[in-house]
C-alpha cells in the first residue's frame, strides 16, 4: 500500500502534465463565482454571476456604476446579492409562523442572528440569455427552519434607462409561507470615499436598532441626523439604517439620489412594485480598502426582523407570487 501511494503522488502532476494542472489550477480560481453573464446595450454593460444569481458589475463606458467585484474573487459584504426569503436580520433566528416556533441557522453568529436569506451561496440556473437580458432561477426546498417550497427566478435586463430588476418567488408547496425579499448592491459617484457625495432619500420615517442592528422604534426622520429628503453630503455620518413610509412619484416609485459632488453627475436606484422598505449603509464595518468605499442602497419588502414583528411579511398562499422591482438610472457625465 505504500509503494501504491508513493507512485500515485509521484505520477498525479509529472512535468509533462504540469501545463494541465496549472490550467485547471487557474480555472478552478477564476470560476469562484460559476458562470459570468455579460449583458449589454450601447455602452451600458452589467455582468450577472451564477453564484446567488448576484449582480456582480454595471458600467456605462468607462464609469463604474456599481462597486461590486471582480471575476476573480469572491463575494464579500454581500455584494449585489439577492437576499430570500428574508432581507436583513432575524434576531435569534426565531420566529413563530401558524401557530409553530421554528428557529434557523445563526449565520450573523457574532450577533446571534439570521441574516439575509438562504439562496446567497445557491447555485442559480441560466434559463434565458440573450445579450442585454438574462433570467436566472433557483429552488428554495422545505429545510429546517423554513420549512416551506418556493421557486425563485431574478430578471436582469439593460436598456436605455439602465438596468432594471425584478425578483419573484411562487409558493410551490401546500402550505402558507412567510416571505421577504431584498437585494444588496453598492452604489458609487467616483468619488474616494462616501462622505462627498450629496444623498437624497425620500423617505419619511427611519428605523432606530440597537446593537445587533435590529429595529427598536420607527419614528419621523425631521430633525434628525438621518433626514435626507433634501439632498446632502452624508460627511461623517454612518449609516447602517432601515427607512419607511417610502415617498413614491406618479408611477409609483421611490428614487434614492447619489450625486458627485460637483452635482454633474450621478445615480438614481429606484424602487417599484414590492420594495416597501430600503437600508442605507455606508461600510463602517468593512475591512480596509473597501471601508466606506460605496453606499449600500438596499431595496427591500420588510424591515429587519419582520419575521420575529410580523411588520410587512407577505403570506404567500400556495400557487400565489411575489414580486421586487427595482433598478438603476445613471445620469449626467
Amino acid at each position: 500500500m505504500g509503494d501504491f501511494r508513493a507512485r500515485f503522488r509521484r505520477r498525479s502532476c509529472v512535468p509533462l502534465a504540469r501545463s494541465r494542472c496549472d490550467s485547471h489550477a487557474r480555472q478552478v480560481h477564476e470560476n469562484q463565482t460559476g458562470r459570468q453573464l455579460t449583458l449589454r446595450h450601447h455602452d451600458h454593460m452589467a455582468v450577472v454571476v451564477e453564484l446567488g444569481g448576484t449582480l456582480r458589475s454595471y458600467s456605462v463606458g468607462e464609469r463604474q456604476v456599481l462597486h461590486g467585484f471582480g471575476a476573480d474573487d469572491r463575494i464579500t459584504g454581500g455584494r449585489g446579492q439577492i437576499l430570500v426569503p428574508w432581507p436583513n436580520r432575524i434576531s435569534g433566528g426565531r420566529y413563530r409562523w401558524d401557530g409553530e416556533d421554528l428557529q434557523l441557522p445563526l449565520s450573523e453568529p457574532e450577533h446571534g442572528n439570521a441574516i439575509h436569506g438562504l439562496l446567497r451561496w445557491t447555485s442559480w440556473q441560466v434559463t434565458e440569455s440573450d445579450g442585454h437580458r438574462a433570467v436566472l432561477r433557483s429552488t428554495l426546498w422545505p429545510q429546517p427552519g423554513y420549512p416551506f417550497h418556493l421557486r425563485v427566478h431574478v430578471e436582469y435586463a439593460v436598456g436605455d434607462r439602465g438596468l432594471e430588476v425584478a425578483v419573484t418567488a411562487w409558493n410551490r408547496g401546500d402550505s402558507t409561507a412567510p416571505y421577504g425579499v431584498g437585494q444588496h448592491p453598492y452604489l458609487t459617484v467616483g468619488t474616494a470615499t462616501v462622505d462627498e457625495v450629496l444623498l437624497t432619500v425620500p423617505a419619511e420615517t427611519w428605523l432606530s436598532t440597537d446593537d445587533r442592528g435590529l429595529p427598536v422604534a420607527e419614528e419621523p426622520v425631521a430633525g434628525t441626523p438621518y433626514d435626507f429628503r433634501t439632498a446632502r453630503a452624508i460627511g461623517r455620518e454612518q449609516l447602517d439604517t432601515p427607512f419607511g413610509s417610502l415617498v413614491r412619484d406618479a408611477h409609483g416609485r421611490t428614487s434614492v439620489r447619489l450625486a458627485h459632488p460637483t452635482g454633474e453627475r450621478g445615480v438614481d436606484l429606484w424602487l417599484g412594485e414590492g420594495a416597501d422598505y430600503l437600508q442605507i449603509y455606508t461600510g463602517d464595518t468593512l475591512a480596509e480598502p473597501e471601508r466606506r468605499r460605496a453606499i449600500a442602497v438596499e431595496p427591500m419588502s420588510c424591515p429587519p426582523n419582520a419575521f420575529a414583528s410580523g411588520t410587512s411579511v407577505v403570506a404567500l398562499e400556495p400557487g400565489d407570487r411575489h414580486t421586487m422591482r427595482w433598478g438603476i438610472t445613471p445620469w449626467g457625465q
